[in-house]
C-alpha cells in the first residue's frame, strides 16, 4: 500500500465540503418550489379523477401565476372603479355579478333572471355556480380575474370557496357612512350597459352614453341606506373568510391615491411554504449598524453571519499560501484585489452551513465590480438591504468610540460608556475613529453605493437612523414577505401610457 496515498486521502476528508450553490439559486429563478405548491393547490382544490391529465393542462397554460383579486366595500366605496382600473392594470378580466347572470346562457342563468324578476335573492349555491362557470371560462384562466363587490354574505364567500374559488388578495375599501351618502348622491347608471358612473368623480368621457344615465329608481333614501344595513349586517363574516388574502383600504381619498395603494398590495406575493434558503447582503456606511442587523438576523432565524472583513483578518494569520500573496496589500494599506477576497468569500459561502441555513453577508460588495464577481459565482443574494443613515449621524456615532489600551475592549462615551473613572481617563482614540478617517470612508461608499443600488435595482433602502430594534424589524418584514413582482405604477402614469 502506498502511505502517501493514505495521507492524501486523510488531508482530503479533512477539508470543508463545499456545496455548489446553482442547485438552489436555479431553483429561485426558475421559481420550481412556488409552482409546484401552486400545482398541488390547483389539484386538491379540484380534486379531480385524473390528477395527472389536471397536471398537464395546467403546465400547457401560457401563464399558471394569474392574478386572483376579489374588489369588497360598503355601496358608493368605489368599488366599481377601483375593479376596473385594477383589471386594467393586471390586464386582467373584469367580472361583475350582474352581468354574469344576463349573460349567462345555461339553465341556471335562466333560474337567477327569473328569481331576480320575481325580487327574490339569489341561492348562495347558484350564485356559486354561476361565477364558477365564469370563471373557468378560457379568458379569465389565461388571464386572471377581478371580482367585483361579491360576495355579499359569509355564506355566498364559504360557497364560492366550495366551488374551489379561491382569492390571492381581497381588496377591501372602507369609508364614513356620511360620505358614502354624499357619493351616492351623484351616482348614476348607464340603462344599456349597466356600467356605473358618478357625475363627479367617475363622469363618461362619451356624450352619448352621459346622455342616457339614468339614476336609479327611488334615489338613495331607498337605496343606500338598506344596503349599507345590509353590509355592516355581513362584512365582519365576509372578512373572516378573506383574514388571511385581505387588506383595508381608506376609501375617503383621491382616486389616484387609493389606485396606487391598491395596485401595490396586488403586486405582493403572499407567503409561500415553498423551501426558501436567504441570502442576505447588507449595504451601508460605516457605522450604519450592519454587524448589529447581521447578529441580529443570525441569531433569529439561524443565518450565518459571513463578516468579510472577518474572514479577511483569519485568512491572513492562517500562514497559507493566499494569506502570503494578500499581506503586502494589507501592510501596505492597500486594497486587497477583488480576485483574493473572493477566493476567501467563496471558500465560506459554499460550505455546508451557509448552503442549507442561508447566510448574511456584510462588508462585501463594495462596489459594482465585486457585486458582479459575486453573482458569476454562483452566490446571487434575494435579499439586499441598504442602510442609510446621514453623514452627521454617522460621525457622532464613530467619533465618540474609545479604546482601553490595557483590556483592548472598546467603549462609546454615550451607548457604552467605561464602568469607571479609571477606565475612562486611560481611553484612547483608535486612528480609524479619527473624523478625518470616517470622512474619507463615508466619501467611498458614496461614491461607489449609486453604481451598487443600479445592479441591485430590486434592493431594499432602510432608514438606518432610527432604534436598532425598529431597523431589524423592517429587515425581518421584508425578509420574509416574497418581493413584489413588480414595482407599483401610479394612475398618472398609466393614463399617459393610454
Amino acid at each position: 500500500a502506498n502511505p502517501r496515498a493514505g495521507t492524501a486521502l486523510m488531508d482530503a476528508l479533512k477539508k470543508p465540503l463545499r456545496i455548489p450553490p446553482d442547485f438552489s439559486t436555479y431553483a429561485e429563478e426558475k421559481e420550481l418550489f412556488p409552482l409546484l405548491e401552486r400545482l398541488l393547490h390547483e389539484v386538491l382544490v379540484s380534486r379531480p379523477a385524473d390528477p395527472l391529465q389536471v397536471m398537464a393542462s395546467y403546465l400547457a397554460r401560457e401563464k399558471d401565476d394569474v392574478p386572483r383579486v376579489i374588489v369588497y366595500g360598503p355601496p358608493a366605496s368605489g368599488q366599481h372603479t377601483v375593479s376596473k382600473l385594477a383589471s386594467r392594470k393586471l390586464k386582467a378580466v373584469h367580472v361583475r355579478p350582474s352581468r354574469v347572470v344576463n349573460e349567462d346562457k345555461t339553465a341556471q342563468g335562466k333560474e337567477a333572471r327569473s328569481l331576480q324578476q320575481a325580487n327574490k335573492d339569489l341561492p348562495p349555491s347558484l350564485w356559486a355556480d354561476l361565477l364558477h362557470c365564469r370563471l373557468q371560462q378560457k379568458d379569465c384562466v389565461n388571464k386572471g380575474w377581478v371580482l367585483e363587490g361579491f360576495p355579499r354574505t359569509r355564506e355566498q364567500a364559504l360557497a364560492l370557496q366550495a366551488k374551489g374559488v379561491i382569492a390571492k388578495h381581497f381588496v377591501h375599501l372602507e369609508a364614513p357612512d356620511s360620505v358614502l351618502v354624499e357619493r351616492y348622491a351623484g351616482k348614476r347608471v348607464d340603462p344599456l350597459t349597466g356600467d356605473v358612473y358618478h357625475l363627479v368623480f367617475d363622469a363618461p368621457r362619451s356624450q352619448e352614453v352621459a346622455a342616457r344615465l339614468r339614476e336609479e329608481p327611488g334615489g338613495v333614501a331607498s337605496n343606500l341606506h338598506g344596503k349599507l344595513e345590509l353590509y355592516h349586517r355581513h362584512s365582519a363574516g365576509v372578512l373572516s373568510c378573506y383574514c388571511k388574502a385581505s387588506k383595508t383600504f381608506n376609501a375617503d381619498q383621491p382616486t389616484t391615491d387609493i389606485i396606487a395603494q391598491v395596485h401595490q398590495f396586488l403586486c405582493t406575493l403572499p407567503r409561500s411554504a415553498a423551501p426558501h434558503t436567504p441570502r442576505v447582503v447588507l449595504l451601508g456606511p460605516p457605522g450604519s449598524g450592519k454587524s448589529l442587523q447581521a447578529a441580529n438576523l443570525a441569531r433569529s432565524y439561524r443565518l450565518v453571519d459571513v463578516d468579510c472583513r472577518e474572514l479577511i483578518r483569519q485568512t491572513l494569520v492562517s500562514g497559507s499560501k493566499l494569506a502570503l500573496q494578500m499581506r503586502p496589500f494589507h501592510q501596505g494599506n492597500m486594497l486587497i484585489p477583488d480576485d483574493m477576497v473572493m477566493q476567501v468569500l467563496l471558500g465560506r459561502l459554499s460550505q455546508l452551513d451557509c448552503a442549507s441555513r442561508g447566510w448574511v453577508l456584510h462588508g462585501f460588495p463594495l462596489t459594482r465590480d465585486q457585486a458582479e464577481l459575486l453573482t458569476k459565482a454562483g452566490h446571487r443574494p434575494n435579499r439586499v438591504f441598504f442602510l442609510d443613515v446621514p453623514e452627521d449621524s454617522l460621525k457622532e456615532r464613530l467619533t465618540l468610540w474609545r479604546t482601553d489600551p490595557l483590556t483592548g475592549m472598546r467603549y462609546h462615551l454615550l451607548l457604552k460608556p467605561p464602568p469607571s473613572q479609571e477606565v475612562m481617563d486611560r481611553l484612547l482614540t483608535h486612528p480609524r475613529d479619527t473624523e478625518e478617517k470616517i470622512s474619507e470612508q463615508v466619501e467611498f461608499y458614496g461614491s461607489c453605493v449609486e453604481d451598487i443600488a443600479e445592479y441591485y435595482s430590486w434592493g431594499q433602502h432602510i432608514n438606518g437612523d432610527q432604534d436598532p430594534q425598529t431597523v431589524f424589524e423592517c429587515i425581518e418584514s421584508m425578509l420574509v414577505t416574497p418581493l413584489p413582482k413588480q414595482p407599483p405604477l401610479s394612475l398618472i402614469s398609466e393614463n399617459e401610457q393610454n
